[in-house]
């Protein structure tokens, strides 16, 4: 089996950031999301994964390479425009070959096995497999109805009147019959040709198709709020690591990463949380669920439920919570006033607030 990762999508949602990197490079717990998606392509005995990359093409090849350190082998194509998600199946056409595939989306974040799912298609080889969930409000997903017997009897993308709570994570397992619903289907009201599309032709051709219910952790990581709620569910594996220097009048407490590099100086960390390589911190305190990237400066400073990316400084601010600072942004004090501040700020942003 081979895995085709989706790996273009412009992040509207997550902008600022976005603005100057690719969704899927966000990181959480220090690690990218793409990184995470890979991980669990791995833990599936997949070796060859092909990702589908859209206008952060060289930004994505950078940072993920040949995938020999994943013990993977990468191949990138590139989609030109976003024309959805069964186009990038239709582009990756001549890599998939005949083999059953995983399509997964490589923005989502799951914590969970996904090796029941796998073998179950395996076992039984339906054209098509939908890893699913139970979700509150459907309308913003792919939306799968069953019937009386647990079998898939149609699918509806972002339905305004969803006729069941059971949403398309954004996994799915393919034979090689999807090419011929791909070939067969046309472009949806928004230009895109739509995966949910070439599985309901599967469906309206007698081929079997199967939902499977995952139950474990799955977010999408589109907005800020979701992007900081993964961090804080994946810095809960974290285990103490130190590797910098913490100077003796500094604190860890609990599951702190100080990575190599780091400095430690009169500070309180506690974990969970991850400083990284180059980092310096000083006269400040530190989680919990605090991810810090590399090369960072934070002094005097209290920084609580965020993420801050590489190269940001932040500076003499206290009660920074549930933020998103992004690379080279510099956080310093301005004029007084409230001393607890929420912000989402883009790549080389300078901005003055209350200390």
């Amino acid at each position: 089996m081979k895995a085709l990762v989706l790996s273009g999508g412009s992040g509207t949602r997550l902008r600022p950031i976005s603005y100057a990197m690719p969704k899927q490079l966000v990181p959480i717990a220090g690690k990218p999301v793409l990184e995470y998606v890979l991980d669990n392509i791995r833990n599936l005995d997949i070796k060859e994964v092909a990702i589908v990359v859209g206008d952060w093409a060289q930004e994505i090849i950078e940072a993920m390479g040949d995938g020999s350190r994943f013990g993977l082998r990468l191949t990138y194509i590139r989609q030109e425009q976003p024309l959805g998600i069964a186009h990038c199946v239709k582009l990756a056409r001549d890599f998939l070959d005949e083999d059953d595939f995983v399509l997964y989306l490589g923005d989502i974040m799951l914590d969970g096995d996904l090796s029941a799912q796998a073998g179950h298609f395996l076992h039984t080889r339906p054209a098509a497999r939908i890893v699913v969930r139970q979700v509150p409000d459907p309308r913003a997903f792919g939306v799968i109805e069953l019937d009386g017997e647990g079998r898939v009897l149609r699918l509806v993308e972002k339905p305004r009147e969803p006729r069941s709570d059971l949403a398309a994570v954004g996994v799915y397992f393919f034979t090689a019959d999807v090419h011929r619903a791909v070939d067969a289907i046309s472009p949806s009201r928004r230009g895109e040709l739509e995966i949910t599309d070439a599985i309901q032709w599967l469906l309206e051709q007698g081929l079997p198709v199967e939902a499977g219910r995952y139950t474990d952790y799955w977010k999408d990581t589109g907005r800020v709020e979701d992007v900081v709620e993964c961090n804080r569910r994946m810095l809960g594996r974290l285990a103490l690591q130190v590797s910098g220097e913490v100077d003796p009048e500094s604190e860890l407490v609990g599951a702190v990463v100080v990575e190599e590099g780091a400095r430690v100086t009169r500070s309180r960390v506690v974990g969970p949380a991850v400083i990284g390589a180059g980092t310096v911190v000083e006269d400040s305190q530190i989680g919990p669920y605090a991810s810090i990237g590399r090369r960072c400066t934070v002094r005097a400073s209290r920084l609580s439920d965020s993420i801050v990316l590489d190269d940001a400084s932040i500076l003499a601010v206290s009660g920074l919570h549930g933020s998103l600072i992004g690379r080279g942004a510099r956080i310093a004090p301005g004029a007084r006033g409230e001393a607890r501040h929420r912000l989402v700020v883009g790549d080389h942003v300078q901005i003055e607030i209350a200390a």
